[in-house]
C-alpha cells in the first residue's frame, strides 16, 4: 500500500467517531454546564483585551494582550486561507457550517485551558512561566504519564504539523505563484528570519507577535469585506448553500459525486481545530505567561482567540471562495484562495493581499508554534535538550517547502488528532474545578470584590 494511503487510513481513523464526539462533546459539555459562557460573557472577553488587570500580586512574563496575541500568532495561519479551501474542496461548502458550529463550541474549550493553564502554571528554573495541559494534567489530574504523553504529541505537532510543514510550504508556493520568486530562495530567506527570531525565547516572538497579528488581520478581513460588499446580492444565497450542503451535500450541489454528510463534518471539523486549535491545548500553553492571577480572567481573554480565528478571519475566507465559485474549480490550496479574492475585487490585487496576508499568518504561527513545541520539549527534558530542539525545528522549516501538499495536511491533521485526547480528557476529568472556579470569579465581580476598571 502507498505511503499516502497509509497516512490518509490512519488519518480517517483518528479523525473518525470517537475524536468527534470527544470534541464536540467536550465543547457542548462546557457550553451547558457555564451557561453559554461564550455568548453571555463575548463582550467582557473582547473588553479584557484591552484593559489592564486592576491590582497586586500579577505574575508572568508579557502581558494579556501579547499572550493573546501569541496565541493568535500560532491559530491564525495557513489554515484560515489554505485550510478553508481544502476544507471546502473535500467536504463542499456544508464543510464551513460544521467549522463554525465547533468553532461555537470550541470558545467554551478555549475558555477552559485557558483557565486551568493560568491555575497550574508554575515557574521553572530560569524564572520564566511554565504551564499549558502537560502542567494541569500532572498538577490538577495526577497522571505523570498522560502529561508527558501529551508533550511528546506537541513536539510532534510543532515539528511535523501547525508548526512548519504547512505553514512554510504556503508561503513559498504562494511567493511563486504571485511574485515568481523561487520556492527554495524563499524557503532559504524564511528559515533564517525563523531562526534569528525564534533564538530570542518567547518576549521577542510575543514581540513581533503583537505588531504583526493585529495588522495582518485587519487587512485581510478588510479586503473580504470589501469582496462581499461588492457581491453583496450573492451572499445570502452562498450562506444558504453552505447551511443545505451541512446536512445534504449532494442534493445541494446537484448531485457532486463523493460528497458525503459526514465528508463535510470530517473536513470541516479537522480544518476548524487546524484552524484555531480548540481542544488541541496549544492555546494555553501561551496564555500561562500572562500577567494575572486571575485564571478566570485569561479564560475569558483566551476564548476571544477562537472568535477571532474561526467566526470572523475563516468566515471571510469561506464566503468569499462560495459566492465566487472557485472552491467547486481544479485549482488548489492558497492558489484557491488567490483565485477567489481576485475574482471577488476583479483585479490581480486581490491575489496580492492573500500572499501577503499568507506570508504574515504563516509566519506567525510558525513562531508561536516553535514556541509551544519548546515549552513541551523542556517539560520532557528540562532546559538542557532546548539547543536539540531549535536546530530540528529550524531544518524542519527548511524542507517543509519540498514536501506534497497533500500529504502535508493528511500528516498535521494526524498529529492534531494525537495531540487533541490527553488534553480533552484533561479538561473533562477537571470539569468540577472550571465550574467552581468560574461561579467564585462572576460571584467576586457580583459583590464588588473584583474591580474590571483599567489602571
Amino acid at each position: 500500500m502507498p505511503f499516502s494511503e497509509i497516512l490518509s487510513s490512519i488519518d480517517s481513523f483518528i479523525w473518525g467517531p470517537p475524536l468527534l464526539i470527544l470534541l464536540s462533546g467536550t465543547g457542548l459539555y462546557l457550553t451547558l454546564r457555564l451557561g453559554f459562557i461564550q455568548i453571555v460573557q463575548l463582550p467582557r472577553a473582547l473588553g479584557y483585551m484591552f484593559k489592564r488587570e486592576q491590582g497586586n500580586g500579577q505574575s508572568g512574563d508579557v502581558s494579556a494582550f501579547a499572550a493573546l496575541c501569541t496565541a493568535l500568532s500560532a491559530t491564525i495561519g495557513t489554515g484560515n486561507i489554505v485550510g478553508v479551501a481544502t476544507a471546502i474542496q473535500a467536504g463542499g461548502p456544508g464543510a464551513m457550517f460544521w467549522m463554525w458550529l465547533v468553532a461555537l463550541l470550541g470558545m467554551a474549550t478555549k475558555y477552559a485551558e485557558g483557565l486551568l493553564a493560568v491555575k497550574y502554571r508554575v515557574r521553572d528554573k530560569n524564572g520564566f512561566m511554565a504551564g499549558g495541559p502537560m502542567y494541569y494534567i500532572e498538577r490538577g489530574l495526577g497522571i505523570k504519564w498522560l502529561a508527558k504523553l501529551f508533550a511528546v504529541f506537541g513536539v510532534l505537532v510543532a515539528w511535523f504539523g501547525i508548526g512548519t510543514f504547512p505553514q512554510i510550504n504556503a508561503i513559498t508556493h504562494a511567493m511563486q505563484d504571485t511574485f515568481s520568486v523561487p520556492v527554495v530562495i524563499s524557503a532559504a530567506v524564511m528559515t533564517v528570519l525563523v531562526a534569528a527570531i525564534i533564538l530570542g525565547g518567547v518576549k521577542r516572538i510575543a514581540t513581533v507577535s503583537t505588531l504583526i497579528v493585529p495588522f495582518m488581520a485587519i487587512l485581510y478581513v478588510t479586503t473580504s469585506c470589501v469582496i462581499l460588499v461588492l457581491n453583496a446580492d450573492k451572499v445570502p444565497a452562498a450562506i444558504a448553500l453552505i447551511v443545505a450542503s451541512a446536512f445534504n451535500p449532494q442534493a445541494a450541489l446537484g448531485g457532486v459525486l463523493g460528497l458525503t454528510v459526514m465528508k463535510a463534518i470530517q473536513a470541516g471539523v479537522a480544518r476548524g481545530i487546524f484552524s484555531n486549535e480548540s481542544g488541541l491545548g496549544s492555546a494555553p500553553i501561551a496564555a500561562a505567561a500572562a500577567q494575572t492571577k486571575e485564571p478566570v480572567r485569561q479564560g475569558l481573554i483566551s476564548m476571544t482567540g477562537t472568535f477571532l480565528d474561526t467566526i470572523i478571519v475563516c468566515s471571510m475566507t469561506g464566503l468569499v471562495l462560495v459566492i465566487t465559485g472557485v472552491w467547486n474549480g481544479a485549482v488548489e490550496g492558497a492558489a484557491a484562495t488567490n483565485l477567489a479574492f481576485a475574482q471577488g475585487l476583479g483585479t490581480s490585487i486581490g491575489a496580492t493581499i492573500v500572499t501577503i496576508g499568507l506570508l504574515f499568518f504563516a509566519f506567525t504561527t510558525i513562531l508561536g508554534w516553535c514556541y509551544y513545541g519548546e515549552r513541551c520539549f523542556v517539560y520532557l527534558f528540562d532546559i538542557r535538550g532546548i539547543k536539540l530542539y531549535r536546530a530540528i525545528f529550524i531544518l524542519l522549516v527548511a524542507c517543509g517547502a519540498f514536501i506534497e501538499l497533500q500529504t502535508i495536511w493528511i500528516l498535521a491533521d494526524i498529529v492534531n488528532g494525537l495531540m487533541a485526547f490527553p488534553n480533552l480528557i484533561a479538561l473533562i476529568g477537571l470539569r468540577s474545578v472550571i465550574i467552581d472556579e468560574t461561579k467564585d470569579y462572576f460571584q467576586r465581580l457580583k459583590t464588588g470584590e473584583l474591580n474590571e476598571t483599567a489602571e
